[in-house]
């Protein structure tokens, strides 16, 4: 087997995540999700050196996503979009999928940061090493990370249930009259 043919065989294997980096774009809110998970394709057979062989969804998500950003710097306002390129962390949008209504107020309320954790791990089917290695941090940060996020996420969802429980004894009854 030739080099090329080698290239291709192992390119098929990366292809074969088009629909999972389609879904990300899309649940992330790109304009064109497909022009984003093409555009990322493109550009894995370009550097296909530097794509892991062994799972290359990290690595197509961090691409992805650092196509998503620079997309919406583009699109932003120049005053936004010089504040955008100086900010430490970058406001992702919260996905568009139909969650429950509480799952997503609860989501929407996390920092960036606690929501994309979760994410990675939920909805793109990442390992822990895999999500920290598509966001650039290390495993023993990205665990930390994960850990506080579910922790949140918990305390948000307990806080809205007990805030849509109905109170007992708010009405004052004949006797205390």
């Amino acid at each position: 087997m030739d080099e090329r043919s080698t290239a291709e065989s192992r390119f098929a294997g990366v292809f074969g995540h088009l629909g999972l980096i389609t879904a990300y774009a899309r649940r992330r809110g790109a304009r064109d999700p497909e022009e984003i998970a093409a555009e990322v394709m493109a550009i894995a057979w370009r550097r296909l050196a530097d794509v892991p062989e062994d799972d290359p969804r990290p690595w197509l998500i961090a691409t992805a996503r650092n196509l998503l950003l620079a997309d919406w710097r583009r699109r932003a306002v120049p005053a936004v979009a010089d504040l955008l390129d100086r900010a430490e962390p970058v406001a992702l949008p919260s996905p568009s999928v139909e969650l429950d209504p509480d799952l997503e107020l609860a989501l929407r309320s996390l920092s960036v940061q606690d929501r994309e954790a979760l994410l990675l791990v939920a909805w793109e089917d990442l390992t822990p090493a895999g999500a920290a290695a598509s966001l650039g941090i290390s495993p023993a940060a990205f665990r930390v990370r994960l850990h506080r996020a579910r922790r949140r996420l918990v305390y948000e969802l307990e806080a809205r249930a007990r805030r849509t429980q109905p109170v007992d004894n708010c009405q004052p009854s004949l006797e205390q009259l």
